[in-house]
């Protein structure tokens, strides 16, 4: 199973549009607080659309918290000081529970956390002078490399909705 842990996210939109991609990937979603908006708020509901009532979703009050709540967890950081890319990294084991933490918009993941487990830290390239990308965009990335790894498993691969001929038709 994939988990997207968000730490302490800044930005509604953001959030609603993680939201929104954990819904349709079927991933689970953990935010770690304190956060500066509502989740019920009408920029993360608007941006989440009708998906937000099928969100699997944990809420703590903090990093501690959190761990006490999955203290087995497989973390998997993504940060720009990360030395492996994140396509190298194997997301390939179902049975694995990994969870992938992303950190707030304005300054990521708190070095003390980072330094807990220095060979789970992964990068996303970039161009040397750029310091990151959306939040959500990253999210996106990250998500859907490693449900390619486990093979797309439990997700539709053709339309399913109007039929997978409709283009054809």
């Amino acid at each position: 199973m994939i988990n997207i842990v968000l730490f302490q996210p800044e930005k509604p939109q953001n959030t609603g549009n993680i939201m929104r991609t954990c819904v349709a990937a079927g991933l689970i979603l953990h935010i770690i607080g304190p956060i500066t908006f509502s989740i019920s708020a009408k920029d993360v509901k608007r941006v989440g659309l009708d998906y937000i009532d099928r969100l699997k979703m944990y809420y703590y009050d903090s990093y501690e918290e959190f761990k006490k709540q999955n203290p087995n967890a497989k973390m998997v950081y993504i940060t720009r000081y990360g030395k492996t890319t994140y396509s190298r990294y194997d997301f390939s084991d179902k049975c694995t529970n990994y969870f992938i933490m992303f950190g707030k918009e304005s300054t990521g993941i708190p070095y003390e956390i980072l330094k807990e487990d220095l060979a789970s830290c992964l990068r996303i390239p970039m161009v040397s002078d750029a310091r990151s990308l959306n939040l959500s965009n990253c999210v996106a990335l990250i998500s859907y490399e490693a449900l390619r790894q486990q093979g797309f498993e439990n997700l539709a691969t053709q339309e399913e909705i109007k039929g997978s001929d409709f283009i054809y038709k």
